[in-house]
């Protein structure tokens, strides 16, 4: 898999070094310098893996959204103009959008395998309540509207700002602001008790 052979370790955040070295790197990929692509795809990969894996909750599907995302960087070197940020918010706007893409292909509910009927040793219940816990929340952000899930893992999850997801998103600080407002809304009455410690800076 993608992220086993390169190696995807936690999300980076990127400084205003890694942006000029992204520009210095990327002028050298439509030459097809595979060296210069692969500390691209090194530099990037846990960042693209993460959103991907968020939206999708699917391992295998998160991966070949990321590894196109990546080829889409490789083929679009030649044209692609770079801001402060790098290759990373570009990069950010591709693995979203295909994340919703597949969202929306999907045709079949997804079903969480069922408890196993056999008796867990007793060391093993609070890993049991987290696990409950982790598979409630999952199912509550998979009940969320494509665009206010994207919104909520973007701002929450990722770290960006508001005016970060907006331009991943392609859309004003104002609709992010009534995405993540509905987000919380729905994701409170989902989970009820939940709800308090989820999102630390949720109002």
């Amino acid at each position: 898999m993608l992220a086993q052979r390169i190696g995807a370790g936690p999300p980076l955040r990127s400084g205003p070094e890694d942006a000029e070295d992204d520009a210095a790197l990327l002028v050298r990929v439509p030459s097809g310098d595979a060296q210069a692509y692969r500390k691209l795809v090194e530099r990037h990969l846990p960042t693209v893996l993460a959103i991907a894996r968020r939206m999708l909750r699917d391992d295998a599907e998160a991966e070949d959204v990321a590894q196109e995302a990546l080829l889409r960087l490789w083929r679009n070197a030649a044209s692609l103009e770079l801001g402060e940020g790098g290759v990373r918010p570009w990069l950010r706007r591709v693995v979203s959008n295909l994340s919703i893409d597949r969202v929306r292909a999907r045709k079949n509910t997804v079903v969480t395998d069922a408890v196993p009927e056999e008796s867990e040793p007793a060391g093993q219940v609070r890993q049991m309540v987290e696990r409950d816990l982790e598979v409630r929340v999952d199912a509550a952000l998979k009940g969320l509207p494509d665009r206010q899930r994207l919104a909520l893992t973007l701002f929450h999850y990722e770290g960006m700002s508001q005016i970060e997801v907006g331009d991943a998103m392609g859309i004003s600080d104002e609709a992010v602001e009534s995405l993540l407002a509905r987000a919380r809304r729905a994701l409170k009455v989902a989970l009820k008790e939940e709800w308090q410690g989820l999102l630390p800076d949720a109002s």
